[in-house]
Protein backbone atom coordinates (compact mmCIF):
# COMPACT_ATOMS: atom_id res chain seq x y z
CA UNK A 1 0.00 0.00 0.00
CA UNK A 2 1.60 3.31 -1.01
CA UNK A 3 2.33 5.78 1.78
CA UNK A 4 0.97 9.29 1.18
CA UNK A 5 2.23 12.41 2.98
CA UNK A 6 0.36 15.68 3.27
CA UNK A 7 1.97 18.87 1.93
CA UNK A 8 1.70 20.34 5.41
CA UNK A 9 3.85 17.58 6.96
CA UNK A 10 6.51 18.07 4.26
CA UNK A 11 6.61 21.80 4.93
CA UNK A 12 6.85 21.13 8.68
CA UNK A 13 9.85 18.84 8.22
CA UNK A 14 11.47 21.34 5.86
CA UNK A 15 11.06 24.12 8.41
CA UNK A 16 12.47 21.95 11.18
CA UNK A 17 15.42 21.00 8.99
CA UNK A 18 16.14 24.64 8.15
CA UNK A 19 15.99 25.58 11.82
CA UNK A 20 18.35 22.76 12.73
CA UNK A 21 20.80 23.76 10.00
CA UNK A 22 20.69 27.37 11.17
CA UNK A 23 21.27 26.27 14.75
CA UNK A 24 24.28 24.16 13.72
CA UNK A 25 25.68 27.00 11.62
CA UNK A 26 25.30 29.47 14.43
CA UNK A 27 26.79 27.11 16.98
CA UNK A 28 29.71 26.48 14.62
CA UNK A 29 30.32 30.19 14.23
CA UNK A 30 30.01 30.61 17.95
CA UNK A 31 32.64 27.92 18.53
CA UNK A 32 34.96 29.69 16.10
CA UNK A 33 34.38 33.06 17.75
CA UNK A 34 34.91 31.46 21.16
CA UNK A 35 38.13 29.83 19.95
CA UNK A 36 39.41 33.13 18.55
CA UNK A 37 38.55 34.87 21.79
CA UNK A 38 40.40 32.23 23.77
CA UNK A 39 43.45 32.65 21.53
CA UNK A 40 43.48 36.39 22.11
CA UNK A 41 43.06 36.13 25.88
CA UNK A 42 46.17 37.12 27.80
CA UNK A 43 47.60 35.06 30.62
CA UNK A 44 50.21 35.95 33.23
CA UNK A 45 53.03 33.42 33.48
CA UNK A 46 56.48 33.63 35.08
CA UNK A 47 59.54 34.30 32.95
CA UNK A 48 62.14 33.30 35.50
CA UNK A 49 61.03 35.19 38.62
CA UNK A 50 59.19 37.90 36.67
CA UNK A 51 55.41 37.70 36.07
CA UNK A 52 54.81 38.45 32.38
CA UNK A 53 51.55 38.88 30.47
CA UNK A 54 51.42 36.71 27.34
CA UNK A 55 49.10 36.48 24.36
CA UNK A 56 49.00 33.17 22.50
CA UNK A 57 52.05 33.04 20.16
CA UNK A 58 51.59 32.13 16.51
CA UNK A 59 55.10 32.49 15.06
CA UNK A 60 57.68 30.99 17.40
CA UNK A 61 61.45 30.88 17.04
CA UNK A 62 63.15 28.19 19.15
CA UNK A 63 66.85 28.21 19.97
CA UNK A 64 68.55 24.80 20.35
CA UNK A 65 67.02 21.37 20.62
CA UNK A 66 65.77 21.71 24.19
CA UNK A 67 63.50 24.63 23.29
CA UNK A 68 62.08 23.03 20.17
CA UNK A 69 61.63 19.66 21.91
CA UNK A 70 59.55 21.25 24.67
CA UNK A 71 57.25 22.84 22.11
CA UNK A 72 56.96 19.71 19.96
CA UNK A 73 56.28 17.51 22.99
CA UNK A 74 53.27 19.71 23.75
CA UNK A 75 51.92 19.35 20.21
CA UNK A 76 52.67 22.96 19.28
CA UNK A 77 54.30 22.43 15.88
CA UNK A 78 51.68 24.59 14.14
CA UNK A 79 52.79 27.55 16.28
CA UNK A 80 56.50 27.12 15.46
CA UNK A 81 57.85 29.14 12.54
CA UNK A 82 61.42 27.86 12.82
CA UNK A 83 64.47 27.02 14.88
CA UNK A 84 68.09 28.07 15.25
CA UNK A 85 70.53 25.22 15.82
CA UNK A 86 74.17 26.01 16.70
CA UNK A 87 77.01 23.62 15.75
CA UNK A 88 77.06 21.95 19.17
CA UNK A 89 73.59 20.52 18.64
CA UNK A 90 73.53 17.04 17.02
CA UNK A 91 71.50 16.66 13.79
CA UNK A 92 67.75 17.12 14.28
CA UNK A 93 67.24 13.91 12.29
CA UNK A 94 68.33 12.08 15.47
CA UNK A 95 65.55 13.68 17.52
CA UNK A 96 62.43 11.75 18.65
CA UNK A 97 60.59 14.70 17.04
CA UNK A 98 62.48 14.56 13.72
CA UNK A 99 59.18 14.57 11.79
CA UNK A 100 58.14 17.79 13.57
CA UNK A 101 61.47 19.51 12.82
CA UNK A 102 60.86 18.66 9.16
CA UNK A 103 57.63 20.67 9.19
CA UNK A 104 59.24 23.96 10.26
CA UNK A 105 62.11 26.10 8.99
CA UNK A 106 65.74 25.96 10.02
CA UNK A 107 66.54 29.66 10.40
CA UNK A 108 70.22 29.48 11.29
CA UNK A 109 73.11 27.30 12.38
CA UNK A 110 74.84 29.79 14.64
CA UNK A 111 74.02 31.79 17.76
CA UNK A 112 70.68 33.52 18.27
CA UNK A 113 70.54 37.19 17.31
CA UNK A 114 68.00 40.02 17.23
CA UNK A 115 68.15 40.50 13.45
CA UNK A 116 67.27 36.87 12.76
CA UNK A 117 64.27 37.04 15.08
CA UNK A 118 63.06 40.30 13.52
CA UNK A 119 63.51 38.99 9.95
CA UNK A 120 61.44 35.93 10.87
CA UNK A 121 58.62 38.25 12.05
CA UNK A 122 58.55 36.17 15.22
CA UNK A 123 56.12 36.94 18.03
CA UNK A 124 57.73 34.59 20.58
CA UNK A 125 61.29 33.37 21.23
CA UNK A 126 62.26 30.43 23.45
CA UNK A 127 65.85 30.18 24.69
CA UNK A 128 67.98 30.07 27.82
CA UNK A 129 69.68 32.89 29.68
CA UNK A 130 73.32 33.10 28.52
CA UNK A 131 72.57 30.30 26.06
CA UNK A 132 70.58 32.11 23.42
CA UNK A 133 69.72 35.34 25.20
CA UNK A 134 72.79 37.45 25.91
CA UNK A 135 73.57 41.01 26.97
CA UNK A 136 76.83 40.87 25.03
CA UNK A 137 75.11 39.91 21.78
CA UNK A 138 72.26 42.37 22.24
CA UNK A 139 69.36 39.95 22.45
CA UNK A 140 67.63 39.83 25.82
CA UNK A 141 64.00 39.50 26.91
CA UNK A 142 63.96 43.22 27.79
CA UNK A 143 65.25 44.21 24.35
CA UNK A 144 62.64 42.00 22.67
CA UNK A 145 59.92 43.41 24.94
CA UNK A 146 60.65 46.86 23.50
CA UNK A 147 60.24 45.44 19.98
CA UNK A 148 56.90 43.86 20.88
CA UNK A 149 58.32 40.34 20.66
CA UNK A 150 57.46 37.99 23.52
CA UNK A 151 60.05 35.68 25.02
CA UNK A 152 60.33 32.72 27.37
CA UNK A 153 63.41 31.46 29.21
CA UNK A 154 64.21 27.97 30.43
CA UNK A 155 63.71 27.99 34.18
CA UNK A 156 66.88 25.93 34.57
CA UNK A 157 68.81 28.91 33.19
CA UNK A 158 67.19 31.45 35.56
CA UNK A 159 69.63 30.73 38.37
CA UNK A 160 71.56 33.96 37.72
CA UNK A 161 69.11 35.98 35.63
CA UNK A 162 69.54 39.66 36.62
CA UNK A 163 66.83 41.10 38.90
CA UNK A 164 64.51 38.10 38.48
CA UNK A 165 66.47 34.95 39.39
CA UNK A 166 64.66 31.70 40.03
CA UNK A 167 66.17 28.55 41.46
CA UNK A 168 64.67 25.09 41.01
CA UNK A 169 66.25 21.67 40.70
CA UNK A 170 66.82 20.91 37.00
CA UNK A 171 64.02 18.33 36.68
CA UNK A 172 61.58 20.59 38.54
CA UNK A 173 62.60 23.38 36.17
CA UNK A 174 61.80 21.15 33.19
CA UNK A 175 58.33 20.40 34.56
CA UNK A 176 57.78 24.10 35.29
CA UNK A 177 58.66 25.04 31.70
CA UNK A 178 56.23 22.54 30.21
CA UNK A 179 53.45 23.67 32.55
CA UNK A 180 54.13 27.37 31.86
CA UNK A 181 54.26 26.85 28.10
CA UNK A 182 51.04 24.89 28.44
CA UNK A 183 49.38 27.94 30.00
CA UNK A 184 50.80 30.37 27.45
CA UNK A 185 49.55 28.26 24.52
CA UNK A 186 46.29 27.22 26.24
CA UNK A 187 47.19 23.50 26.20
CA UNK A 188 47.23 22.92 29.95
CA UNK A 189 45.74 19.41 29.74
CA UNK A 190 48.41 18.30 27.29
CA UNK A 191 51.13 19.79 29.49
CA UNK A 192 49.76 17.98 32.56
CA UNK A 193 49.80 14.71 30.62
CA UNK A 194 53.36 15.20 29.36
CA UNK A 195 54.69 16.21 32.79
CA UNK A 196 52.85 13.31 34.45
CA UNK A 197 54.46 10.88 32.02
CA UNK A 198 57.95 12.25 32.65
CA UNK A 199 57.47 12.10 36.42
CA UNK A 200 56.38 8.46 36.27
CA UNK A 201 59.50 7.59 34.30
CA UNK A 202 61.69 9.39 36.86
CA UNK A 203 59.94 7.58 39.73
CA UNK A 204 60.51 4.24 38.01
CA UNK A 205 64.25 4.94 37.81
CA UNK A 206 64.39 6.07 41.43
CA UNK A 207 62.69 2.87 42.56
CA UNK A 208 65.40 0.74 40.92
CA UNK A 209 68.44 2.89 41.77
CA UNK A 210 71.36 0.97 43.34
CA UNK A 211 71.47 1.08 47.13
CA UNK A 212 74.54 1.81 49.24
CA UNK A 213 77.34 4.23 48.48
CA UNK A 214 76.64 6.03 45.18
CA UNK A 215 79.17 5.78 42.37
CA UNK A 216 81.21 8.97 42.05
CA UNK A 217 80.73 10.59 38.64
CA UNK A 218 82.62 13.35 36.85
CA UNK A 219 80.89 15.05 33.94
CA UNK A 220 83.38 16.15 31.32
CA UNK A 221 82.06 18.79 28.98
CA UNK A 222 85.28 20.18 27.50
CA UNK A 223 88.59 21.89 28.26
CA UNK A 224 92.21 20.75 28.37
CA UNK A 225 94.00 23.29 30.58
CA UNK A 226 90.97 23.37 32.89
CA UNK A 227 87.88 21.19 32.62
CA UNK A 228 84.40 22.52 32.07
CA UNK A 229 81.83 20.54 34.04
CA UNK A 230 78.37 20.49 35.62
CA UNK A 231 77.46 22.04 38.95
CA UNK A 232 74.19 21.24 40.71
CA UNK A 233 72.03 23.62 38.64
CA UNK A 234 72.04 21.72 35.34
CA UNK A 235 70.24 18.51 34.23
CA UNK A 236 73.22 16.10 34.41
CA UNK A 237 73.34 16.61 38.18
CA UNK A 238 69.75 15.36 38.52
CA UNK A 239 70.41 12.57 36.03
CA UNK A 240 73.41 11.34 38.04
CA UNK A 241 71.71 11.67 41.42
CA UNK A 242 68.38 10.11 40.40
CA UNK A 243 70.10 7.14 38.77
CA UNK A 244 71.98 6.40 42.00
CA UNK A 245 75.31 8.16 41.44
CA UNK A 246 76.90 11.30 42.88
CA UNK A 247 78.26 14.17 40.84
CA UNK A 248 81.70 14.95 42.28
CA UNK A 249 80.84 18.65 41.87
CA UNK A 250 77.35 18.41 43.33
CA UNK A 251 78.47 20.88 46.01
CA UNK A 252 78.99 23.65 43.44
CA UNK A 253 75.96 25.93 43.39
CA UNK A 254 76.57 26.67 39.71
CA UNK A 255 75.36 25.73 36.26
CA UNK A 256 78.10 24.87 33.73
CA UNK A 257 81.37 25.88 35.31
CA UNK A 258 85.15 25.64 35.12
CA UNK A 259 87.14 23.73 37.75
CA UNK A 260 90.73 22.44 37.94
CA UNK A 261 92.21 19.01 37.27
CA UNK A 262 93.55 18.74 40.81
CA UNK A 263 90.02 18.69 42.22
CA UNK A 264 89.00 16.04 39.69
CA UNK A 265 91.98 13.85 40.58
CA UNK A 266 91.31 14.24 44.29
CA UNK A 267 87.71 13.03 43.87
CA UNK A 268 88.86 9.84 42.05
CA UNK A 269 85.67 9.43 40.00
CA UNK A 270 84.57 5.87 39.27
CA UNK A 271 82.60 6.94 36.17
CA UNK A 272 83.14 9.75 33.68
CA UNK A 273 80.08 11.06 31.88
CA UNK A 274 81.04 12.61 28.54
CA UNK A 275 78.78 15.29 27.08
CA UNK A 276 78.74 14.54 23.36
CA UNK A 277 78.11 17.36 20.93
CA UNK A 278 78.32 17.90 17.21
CA UNK A 279 81.45 20.04 17.03
CA UNK A 280 83.33 18.26 19.83
CA UNK A 281 82.55 14.53 19.69
CA UNK A 282 82.92 12.17 22.65
CA UNK A 283 85.68 10.06 21.08
CA UNK A 284 88.11 13.00 21.02
CA UNK A 285 87.39 13.75 24.67
CA UNK A 286 87.92 10.13 25.72
CA UNK A 287 91.20 9.96 23.79
CA UNK A 288 92.37 13.09 25.61
CA UNK A 289 91.42 11.74 29.05
CA UNK A 290 93.28 8.49 28.38
CA UNK A 291 96.47 10.37 27.49
CA UNK A 292 96.41 13.36 29.82
CA UNK A 293 98.72 13.07 32.88
CA UNK A 294 95.90 14.68 34.89
CA UNK A 295 93.42 11.90 34.19
CA UNK A 296 94.99 8.74 32.79
CA UNK A 297 95.38 7.19 36.27
CA UNK A 298 91.81 7.94 37.40
CA UNK A 299 89.78 4.82 38.35
CA UNK A 300 87.16 5.60 35.70
CA UNK A 301 89.77 5.92 32.95
CA UNK A 302 91.73 2.81 33.93
CA UNK A 303 88.51 0.76 33.98
CA UNK A 304 87.20 2.40 30.80
CA UNK A 305 84.08 3.52 32.64
CA UNK A 306 82.83 6.15 30.20
CA UNK A 307 79.19 6.98 29.68
CA UNK A 308 78.25 9.16 26.71
CA UNK A 309 75.42 11.63 27.28
CA UNK A 310 73.91 13.17 24.17
CA UNK A 311 73.96 16.98 24.11
CA UNK A 312 70.17 17.20 24.06
CA UNK A 313 69.95 14.84 27.01
CA UNK A 314 72.20 17.19 28.97
CA UNK A 315 70.52 20.53 28.29
CA UNK A 316 67.04 21.31 29.62
CA UNK A 317 64.40 19.42 27.65
CA UNK A 318 62.24 16.27 27.64
CA UNK A 319 65.21 14.20 26.47
CA UNK A 320 66.75 14.65 29.95
CA UNK A 321 64.61 11.69 30.98
CA UNK A 322 65.92 9.60 28.07
CA UNK A 323 69.43 10.33 29.34
CA UNK A 324 68.40 9.41 32.87
CA UNK A 325 67.03 6.03 31.82
CA UNK A 326 70.13 5.24 29.79
CA UNK A 327 72.49 6.24 32.59
CA UNK A 328 70.48 4.26 35.15
CA UNK A 329 70.78 1.19 32.93
CA UNK A 330 74.52 1.80 32.63
CA UNK A 331 74.98 2.10 36.41
CA UNK A 332 72.87 -1.01 36.94
CA UNK A 333 75.03 -3.03 34.57
CA UNK A 334 78.14 -1.81 36.40
CA UNK A 335 76.73 -3.01 39.72
CA UNK A 336 76.35 -6.51 38.33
Amino acid sequence: MPITRSLGSVRQRTALGSALAATLLLSGCGAEVESDAKESEKVTVKRCGEPVEYRTPKRVVAYEGGSADKLFSLGLTDHVHGYVMPPANPPVSESPWASEYAKVKMLGDDLLNKELVADAKSDFVVAGWNSGFSDQRGITPKILDKLGIQSFMHTESCFNYPKYPEKKTPFEALYADLERLGRIFKVEDKADKVVGGLKKRVEAVEAKAPKGDPASVFLYDSGTDQPFTAGNQVPPNDIIKTAGGKNIFDGLDQRWTQVNWESVAKAEPEVIMILDYGDLPAKKKIDFLKKSPHTKELPAVKKNNFFILDYNEGISGPRNIDGLEKFAKYLGSRER
